[in-house]
C-alpha cells in the first residue's frame, strides 16, 4: 500500500529563519542542535530546509526527514521516518506511528557515528519513497 508523503511548502536551500533560530539557542544546546542539523544539511545536494512547528527542519525537496528542536535540559534529533530505519545501535527513542528521535544532552556521550549512520540512512530512505512513489 502506498503512503502519501507529508510535504512541507516553502522548504529552502537556506532558511533565514532557521539561523536566527540558531542564534535563539546559544550556548550548549544550542551548540548540539547546530552541529547534528549541518549534518542534515550535509546529505545532499537537493535537501531543503524550513522552520516547522517552531523547529528546523530539513528536506529532501519538500519531503521532510529529519529535524532537531532544543528543550530545557537535551537535544532531539529526530526523524519524520524513523519508525522504519534500522537503528542497530538502538539510539532511537519513542512509539509514535512514523517519528523517533534521539535524545541528547550536554555532558553525556554520543555515539556520533551511529547518529550520522542515522541521517544518512533517513535520507537516502526518503530519497527512495520520494524516488518511487
Amino acid at each position: 500500500m502506498r503512503t502519501d508523503l507529508l510535504r512541507f511548502d516553502g522548504a529552502v536551500e537556506h532558511d533565514p529563519a532557521i539561523d536566527a533560530w540558531m542564534k535563539e539557542h546559544r550556548g550548549e544546546l544550542g551548540a548540539i542542535a547546530q552541529q547534528w542539523f549541518e549534518v542534515m544539511r550535509k546529505c545532499g545536494d537537493e535537501v531543503r530546509e524550513i522552520l516547522h512547528d517552531g523547529c528546523p527542519v530539513a528536506c529532501l525537496g519538500d519531503a521532510p526527514f529529519g529535524y532537531v528542536n532544543v528543550f530545557t535540559s537535551h537535544v532531539n534529533v529526530g526523524f519524520f521516518h524513523g519508525a522504519a530505519l534500522p537503528d542497530p545501535a538502538r539510539l532511537l527513542q519513542g512509539t509514535g506511528k512514523f517519528m523517533r528521535h534521539v535524545k541528547l544532552r550536554p555532558g553525556t556521550a554520543t555515539d556520533a557515528a551511529s547518529l550520522s549512520r542515522l541521517i544518512e540512512t533517513a535520507y537516502s530512505d526518503i530519497k527512495a519513497r520520494v524516488e518511487n512513489g
